[in-house]
């Protein structure tokens, strides 16, 4: 396994995720935001620290940075898969985060508005984050292939 690979993979997965979500919340009004998710969780870190919130604008680049750190590093697990199972585990970890980011953030406090708010938006969650799976293993098939 490429530990390159792996989190090129993974990068691939995570800013797909990312261009769709940026994509869609500025069309659909069901669409998931968990940019909001992420701005919640880091206001709340800056609480519990004492420390001065960042502007809204700032909060928004820092939340959509961590996402992208995160999923990247999450979905170059697909590397687990090896480059015949990639796109089966890009799946799974796909599927898996979907349903996390589903039922996850009102247990943790963040509301359920932002992923969950209607079943809709549910299924958009869902599948984003499948497709973010999808493509990862894609990218980690291809960056291993043998020439």
């Amino acid at each position: 396994m490429s530990l390159l690979a792996a989190l090129g993979s993974g990068l691939a997965g995570a800013c797909a995720l990312t261009a769709i979500h940026e994509t869609a919340r500025r069309v659909l009004p069901d669409a998931p935001r968990m940019d909001v998710l992420g701005m919640r969780a880091i206001s709340r870190a800056f609480r519990a620290a004492d420390a001065e919130e960042p502007p809204r604008a700032q909060l928004h680049d820092l939340a959509l940075a961590g996402d992208i750190l995160s999923n990247s590093l999450y979905y170059s697990l697909v590397a687990l898969g090896g480059p015949k199972g990639a796109v089966a585990c890009g799946a799974t970890l796909g599927l898996a985060a979907g349903l996390g980011a589903v039922a996850l953030p009102a247990p943790l406090g963040l509301g359920d508005g932002p992923s969950a708010r209607t079943n809709e938006t549910k299924a958009m969650t869902v599948a984003w984050y499948l497709a973010g799976g999808l493509a990862a293993g894609l990218a980690y098939s291809r960056l291993t292939r043998k020439r």
